[in-house]
């Protein structure tokens, strides 16, 4: 389904994040947890993505048997990193071609061992540029790629500056994106201070918001990995250390935490809530039950 279908029909969305598998056993473990998250009827997932031939491939055979093996919308990320202008493209014709209908386009960073890679290689140098560049291709078709971008509640780490992020941010809504998916934060003020700051700016497109519950120890260092610079409150912190690294007073405690961010953004009116799953499925179907409900379509909410 279209992602403005998708908001058309839903006041609140839900949404899981996949990263794929690297090998048989992980996409058959991964298959059960989507079989398992399926049934809380998610809005859409999403399938992240790595610059690099296998890589790429492996978020290209994931997307697409989401899409044809499961009921659900599957939405592929998308960078411009290590791609040439056909290299895009290429990606987006076979998309099209398999039925996927949503991208997330992201300026990427380059894949592990090639930090020092030249950016001035890319054909697009910012997620700006892709976006023009997918509705510009899309020009004249009856409906192109709905378009997700990235945002950064507690400010993007390569821009220090915060006027000029909301800045970059509003070229990405201009150039054509259908809605904002947000890194992962742990305070809700955050959250609701880069939604005000969004509307100051004009972006008037959906923003859903990013959630990671902690899981572990190891999960707490791996968020750390993933979101450069995510501010984890000292709060969360002590409570996390009073728990003295037993492993399920731990994710019991991280599971909580997330429980209570998704009942305050429900009733601060969010548009949507994307669960970074790290291909588990029991954090997110916990934090379902804790909420009291079965599936998402049971945590719309509705418009006046």
């Amino acid at each position: 389904m279209h992602i403005q279908d998708i908001f058309r029909e839903r006041a609140t969305t839900f949404s899981f994040e996949f990263f794929p598998p690297k090998s048989d056993k992980a996409s058959n473990d991964l298959f059960t947890t989507i079989a398992q998250l399926q049934t809380l009827a998610p809005s859409f997932v999403s399938v992240t993505y790595g610059a690099g031939g296998s890589t790429r491939e492996r978020t290209f055979d994931l997307t697409v048997r989401i899409q044809r093996e499961t009921s659900l919308t599957a939405i592929s990320h998308l960078t411009c990193v290590c791609h040439t202008r056909a290299d895009i493209e290429g990606i987006l014709d076979r998309y099209q071609a398999a039925g996927i209908e949503n991208i997330l386009a992201l300026a990427g960073d380059p894949p592990r061992g090639m930090e020092a890679y030249d950016r001035a290689q890319d054909a697009f140098q910012h997620a700006s540029d892709l976006v023009r560049f997918i509705r510009e291709r899309d020009a004249g078709r009856p409906r192109g790629f709905g378009i997700g971008v990235a945002g950064f509640p507690e400010g993007h780490p390569a821009t220090p500056n915060r006027l000029k992020e909301m800045d970059h941010l509003k070229q990405k809504v201009d150039a054509g994106a259908d809605y904002l998916c947000t890194q992962l934060f742990f305070n809700n003020a955050d959250f609701y201070d880069f939604r005000e700051r969004c509307d100051l700016a004009g972006v008037r497109v959906p923003i859903i918001a990013g959630i990671m519950p902690i899981t572990s120890i190891e999960n707490l260092a791996r968020i750390a990995e993933l979101a450069l610079g995510a501010r984890v409150p000292a709060r969360l912190l002590r409570a996390i250390d009073r728990c003295d690294k037993d492993p399920a007073a731990v994710a019991k405690v991280g599971v909580h935490w997330a429980t209570e961010q998704c009942r305050d953004l429900l009733d601060n009116q969010v548009r949507g809530i994307h669960f970074y799953t790290l291909n588990r499925s029991d954090a997110t179907r916990q934090i379902y039950e804790n909420l009291g409900v079965k599936d998402s379509s049971a945590l719309e909410r509705r418009p006046a």
